[in-house]
C-alpha cells in the first residue's frame, strides 16, 4: 500500500509522506480521506448549482464542513470511521442532487447533465476496496499541470483550514448562507478542468476574503457565549483534587464539561490551545477551571503521562497515545483513534466517572502566565498604545504566532522572541507561543509587552488590532511598524495565510520550512506580489524588521 500527503508543515523530508504520516496517519487512512474528500467534492457541484438557484439544506452544509475538517491532520486516525463517513456522504451526495433537480423545477430550467467522476462514482462497501479507491483519488489526480495542482492544493487546504473555523461557530449555533455557497463553489471548483492558473489564485484569494468572515463568526459566537476576554493570570502549577484535562480548541464543549463537573470536586485543567478559555468571563466564573497543563500539542506524549487524571481532546491536535495514559483518554467531536473511547453527544459522564476513579493531584502551585488580549482587550488601551508610539516609547509590534510542532528549526521562534528589543511590543497566538509564553518580558508603560491574543481561532481579533492601528494611524497595515513573523503546521495556518494576502499583507516571513505543496513558480508569484519569504536567522530578520 502506498500513500501520499503533503498538507503539513512536518510532511517526510519536505516533500511528501509516502509510508506512513509523520503525524501518525497510515496508508489506510490517506486513502479513505482521499476518498472522502472525492465524495465530498461532489456533493459540492450539485450544492453549488442549488444554492446558485436559492436552494440550501442545512444537513449538506454540515455534513460537508465536518467532511472536509476529518481530514485535516490530527483529527482522524479512524479507518473505520472514515469509511462510515464515505456511506454517509454518498446518501448526502443524492440528497444534495435531489436539492439540485427540484430547484431546477421550481424554477422551469432543465437541470445539467453532471458527469465530473466526484459526482457519479460509487465507492466500495468493503472498507479494503475502498482503501484502493481512495489511492487513485489522491492528490495528484487533481491536475496534471503542476504549478495549476499546487494552486488547487493551496485552495483545497484553505477551505479544509476554513472548516474547522466554520464547525465550531456551527457549534454556536452561527452560520452564514455566503460562507456556505462558497464552500460548495470553491471544492466544485477543483475538479473544473476549464479553470486555469490565475482562476484557481483568484479562488485562492477569495478563501482568504470568506475565512475573515468565518473567523468573524466564530468571534462573534464565542463572544456572544461567554463575552470578550480579559487579561487573566493563568495557574501553571495544581490543585488538590480529581482532575480533568481537556486539549483542542472548543469552548462549548468545555462549558459543558464544566457545568457537568461542578460541585463534584473534579478540577478542570487546559492543555494547549484551550489555555485562553480562562480569559473568558463565561467560563473563568467556574472556580474548578484552575490551571493550565501542559504545553503545545507535540508534547503531549511526554506529558500526559504525569497527569493523574481523565483527558479528552475536543479538536484536532491528537497524535498517537502512549501506553502510559491511553488508559484515561478520550476524544470528541470530529476527534477519533482507533480504540479511544470516543463521546458522542454532550454526555461526559465517562469521562467524569473516569477522572473520579483516579488518584488527581496533590496542590503543587507554580507561576502564572497572562492570556485574554482579544482585539476588545487590547483597544479597549488603544489610546495608550497610540501614545506609546507617538512618544517613542513603543519603536515596533511583532506577530510571532501560529502552529508548534516538533520538527527542528523552531527555536527560532524563542530566540527571535527573546531578542525582541525592550521597547517593542509581541502580539502572539496559536500553540506557537509556548515557545516563548512562560519568560518575563516585562511592560512599557503599564502595557505588558507580551499580550496573548488567544488561539489560532482567534486570528480575527489579531486582524482586528493591526486594521485599528492602521486606522489610528492614517495609514495601511504594510505602514505600520508591524512584523509578521509566522509559524505553520496544518491547514488552518494555511487559511489564515490566505486572509493575510487577501487584506494585502506583505514582508511575511514563513516558516520553519516552506510549504511542500507550493511548487517554484507559486512561490516566485508569493514572492513578486506580497514579498513572502521563509524565516533565515533571528537575528538577521529581527535587524531587517527593524530597519537596522
Amino acid at each position: 500500500m502506498s500513500m501520499f500527503c503533503n498538507q503539513c508543515e512536518q510532511t517526510a523530508n519536505g516533500t511528501g509522506c509516502t509510508i506512513s504520516g509523520v503525524c501518525g496517519k497510515k496508508p489506510d487512512v490517506a486513502a479513505l480521506q482521499d476518498l472522502l474528500r472525492h465524495i465530498l467534492t461532489g456533493i459540492a457541484i450539485f450544492a453549488s448549482k442549488a444554492g446558485k438557484l436559492g436552494a440550501s439544506d442545512p444537513e449538506i452544509d454540515k455534513f460537508l464542513v465536518e467532511g472536509l475538517f476529518t481530514t485535516v491532520t490530527n483529527v482522524d486516525f479512524d479507518p473505520a470511521t472514515i469509511a462510515s463517513k464515505i456511506q454517509q456522504a454518498v446518501a448526502i451526495r443524492s440528497k444534495a442532487q435531489s436539492m439540485y433537480e427540484k430547484a431546477c423545477a421550481s424554477k422551469g430550467v432543465t437541470p445539467e447533465a453532471i458527469t465530473e467522476d466526484a459526482a457519479t462514482f460509487t465507492p466500495a462497501t468493503n472498507q479494503a476496496e475502498m482503501v484502493k479507491q481512495g489511492e487513485a483519488h489522491g492528490l495528484a489526480s487533481l491536475h496534471n499541470d503542476d504549478d495549476i495542482r499546487s494552486v488547487i492544493e493551496i485552495l483545497l487546504f484553505g477551505l479544509k483550514g476554513m472548516s474547522a473555523y466554520m464547525d465550531h461557530a456551527l457549534i454556536l449555533e452561527k452560520n452564514d448562507r455566503e460562507i456556505m455557497q462558497f464552500f460548495h463553489s470553491a471544492l466544485a471548483a477543483t475538479t473544473d478542468k476549464t479553470l486555469g492558473l490565475m482562476d484557481y489564485v483568484n479562488l485562492c484569494m477569495e478563501c482568504g476574503k470568506h475565512n475573515l468572515a468565518t473567523m468573524k463568526l466564530l468571534n462573534e459566537g464565542n463572544t456572544e457565549h461567554y463575552g470578550h476576554p480579559t487579561p487573566t493570570p493563568v495557574q501553571l502549577g495544581t490543585r488538590k483534587g480529581k482532575a480533568i484535562l481537556v486539549s483542542g480548541h472548543d469552548l462549548r464543549m468545555l462549558e459543558e464539561l464544566l457545568k457537568q463537573t461542578e460541585g463534584k470536586g473534579i478540577n478542570i485543567y487546559t492543555h494547549g490551545e484551550m489555555l485562553p478559555a480562562h480569559g473568558y468571563p463565561g467560563l473563568k466564573k467556574y472556580k474548578h477551571l484552575v490551571a493550565n497543563f501542559g504545553g503545545a500539542w507535540q508534547d503531549q506524549a511526554k506529558e500526559f503521562a504525569n497527569f493523574p487524571g481523565a483527558i479528552i481532546f475536543n479538536t484536532n491536535c491528537i497524535q498517537r497515545p502512549a501506553d502510559s495514559y491511553k488508559d484515561r483518554l478520550f476524544t470528541w467531536g470530529l476527534v477519533q483513534w482507533p480504540d479511544v473511547p470516543h463521546i458522542d453527544g454532550w454526555d461526559f459522564s465517562k469521562v467524569i466517572a473516569k477522572a473520579e476513579s483516579l488518584q488527581g493531584f496533590e496542590d503543587n502551585p507554580d507561576k502564572a502566565i497572562l492570556t485574554g488580549f482579544g482585539h476588545n482587550a487590547v483597544l479597549g488601551v488603544a489610546d495608550k498604545v497610540i501614545a506609546g508610539v507617538k512618544s517613542g516609547a513603543i519603536k515596533h509590534f511583532f506577530l510571532i504566532g501560529g502552529c508548534d510542532g516538533a520538527k527542528s528549526g523552531r527555536n527560532y521562534y524563542t530566540e527571535f522572541a527573546e531578542k525582541v528589543p525592550k521597547d517593542c511590543v509581541i502580539l502572539t497566538l496559536a500553540c506557537g507561543k509556548y515557545r516563548f509564553n512562560k519568560m518575563d518580558f516585562g511592560d512599557i508603560g503599564g502595557i505588558p509587552r507580551l499580550l496573548d491574543v488567544g488561539q489560532c481561532n482567534d486570528s480575527y481579533s489579531a486582524v482586528e488590532i493591526a486594521l485599528a492601528l492602521a486606522n489610528a494611524f492614517g495609514c495601511g497595515v504594510n505602514d505600520l511598524p508591524l512584523s509578521f513573523i509566522l509559524s505553520w503546521y496544518e491547514q488552518k495556518a494555511v487559511v489564515v495565510l490566505l486572509t493575510l494576502l487577501h487584506l494585502g499583507i506583505k514582508n511575511i516571513k514563513l516558516g520553519p520550512s516552506l510549504p511542500a505543496f507550493i511548487t517554484p513558480n507559486v512561490l516566485n508569484f508569493l514572492v513578486e506580489n506580497f514579498n513572502i519569504g521563509p524565516i533565515t536567522v533571528a537575528e538577521a530578520d529581527l535587524k531587517a524588521a527593524l530597519g537596522n
